[in-house]
């Protein structure tokens, strides 16, 4: 029986789920008895000002009739395809020396998919990872966040489940890859919400992603997969071009010829390590600039008007951007945390890094995003030829937030009104940020491109938001670990250009951003080992 997908259908704040079979039958004039096996693909929420917001729907379908033929003239904004057969799936036999196993470098979402693939398919894999277990990973960072005690390899950046540990969860993605459903229903299956395989903006929440995480170990720990914590990736052993073995913890040599380099791009040491061993790296471009804050009831009357306080309705988010074509840059709205709260997320002493996260539910009172510029490779030129000389630029920064915090993690902070006004102001309003603020001007904390794109940009979020700009809106500062800067180079087979049996994934190789792009890049690094073997 051929199965059908309708784009476009909508339903009120007040219409049930229930109704779109009578829907979906009214669109394509038949009776709805006629639709079989009726699936939501994807829902999302059109909140567009001005007009009553409603939610659209992606639907897929079987017809009774074979010979059945969407119509042609369907009204406007719908559109009715065909859903091909999904292919097969591959089987792989990898074949290994005796007592070889593929090791995988780093925990985050390109290194637990990258092992969870090889592992089913009878691939031996030690997974290791720096840090610590979830479990201990928490409460290290609620000690930074409360106590301002920073463990140099357990914080936000560093322990099992990467950054994306301490977010919002989002798995967005502008990928396209037919492995992507099957990442998000691995993760349903190990507890995230089944909200994530149809919702347009689908995200997991920090609180339900710790739970994930300690069941995807158990999956990988009963798949003839080893995980080590608190293993360090401290050398590499290369003969003639080839990978042969790498050094952990300074001590331990294990043998391999294939490694999945999945650390992650704030594995600073590690870069060196890749450098000194003649590993190639490049530069790219990344953006940087700060965290802005309101409250989410602001955030709310904003993009829902009228509507604000219903209760079908999320807490409302937003996407800006604007060109400075004076300055040949773009400043933009990353990574919003609808009701969430900004955190501290320093990965080394002496630098303040920001980022947001929300918990499953975002119920927090305020709102928060990135407002970051693009910076190119040529802008940190001065920092160094190699492909490490965005690190240090980024790391300048950090410290000159470090240091207009008052040295002690507390993050620079400034209202936007008085940052706009470039005008200091002794006191800051209040912030969720953790482990706290200090008032301070964020004009010392960036390059003079970055502030005042970001000052301009301000003034064309508030044409497109009314009411964007605010006395009750904070920056806080600085937002550096958008995107790596460095890119470890690897050819058309996956592997290092410069080593082969090394393979570099995820964001610390340059490839990938978010949760599901890393592990879509995990997956096709373990793709790669596979087709080898």
């Amino acid at each position: 029986m051929k199965r059908w997908r309708i784009e476009g259908v909508t339903l009120s704040l007040a219409e049930d789920e229930q109704l779109l079979n009578s829907k979906i039958a009214g669109i394509l004039n038949i009776n709805k008895n006629h639709i079989g096996a009726p699936q939501v693909i994807r829902k999302s929420l059109d909140a567009r000002r001005n007009r009553p917001p409603h939610y659209t729907y992606n639907v897929a379908f079987t017809m009774e009739e074979d010979d059945w033929s969407a119509p042609k003239d369907l009204p406007s904004g719908i559109k009715v395809s065909s859903v091909p057969a999904e292919p097969a799936p591959v089987t792989f036999v990898p074949v290994l020396r005796a007592g070889e196993k593929v090791i995988v470098v780093g925990c985050g979402p390109a290194g637990l998919f990258a092992s969870l693939f090889l592992a089913l398919h009878r691939c031996p894999v030690l997974l290791l990872e720096r840090g610590k277990p979830v479990e201990e990973r928490h409460r290290d960072v609620q000690s930074f966040w409360d106590q301002g005690i920073l463990l140099p390899d357990s914080n936000v950046y560093f322990g099992e489940g990467g950054a994306g540990t301490f977010s919002d969860g989002k798995l967005t993605s502008r990928v396209r890859n037919p492995y992507t459903l099957w990442v998000k229903k691995i993760l349903v299956d190990m507890g995230a919400a089944p909200e994530i395989l149809t919702d347009g903006k689908p995200h997991i929440g920090s609180d339900r992603l710790r739970k994930v995480l300690v069941n995807l170990r158990k999956r990988l720990l009963s798949m003839n997969c080893q995980v080590s914590f608190n293993t360090k990736m401290t050398d590499l052993i290369i003969h003639k071009n080839h990978l042969e073995g790498i050094i952990v913890n300074g001590v331990g040599e294990i043998k391999t010829s294939h490694l999945v380099l999945a650390i992650g791009q704030s594995s600073e040491e590690t870069y060196r390590v890749l450098e000194d061993r003649g590993i190639g790296l490049g530069k790219k471009a990344f953006a940087m600039g700060l965290r802005i804050e309101h409250p989410q009831e602001d955030i709310n009357r904003i993009q829902y008007g009228p509507w604000t306080g219903h209760p079908v309705l999320p807490p409302a988010d937003y996407t800006l951007t604007a060109r400075v074509p004076e300055l040949n840059r773009s400043v933009y709205s990353f990574c919003m945390c609808p009701g969430g709260q900004v955190i501290g997320s320093s990965s080394g002493e002496g630098g303040i890094v920001t980022n947001g996260m929300s918990q499953s539910a975002r119920k927090g009172i305020y709102a928060n995003s990135a407002i970051v510029v693009n910076v190119h490779p040529e802008d940190y030129e001065e920092y160094g030829a190699s492909g490490l000389g965005g690190l240090a630029f980024r790391r300048t920064w950090e410290e000159k937030a470090f240091d207009a915090g008052g040295r002690t993690y507390k993050a620079p902070a400034q209202g936007l009104l008085n940052f706009l006004e470039d005008r200091d102001s002794p006191e800051i309003g209040a912030t969720s940020f953790l482990p706290g603020v200090t008032a301070a001007s964020l004009k010392s904390i960036l390059p003079d491109y970055v502030y005042e794109s970001i000052r301009f940009g301000m003034g064309k979020f508030q044409q497109a938001m009314p009411g964007f700009i605010t006395a009750e809106a904070n920056l806080i500062g600085v937002e550096t670990r958008t995107s790596s800067p460095v890119r470890i180079t690897r050819g058309d087979d996956g592997q290092s250009t410069s080593v082969r049996g090394i393979y570099p994934c995820g964001e610390g190789a340059g490839y990938a951003g978010g949760i599901i792009s890393s592990a879509l890049d995990g997956i096709r690094a373990a793709l790669h080992i596979l087709t080898r073997l």
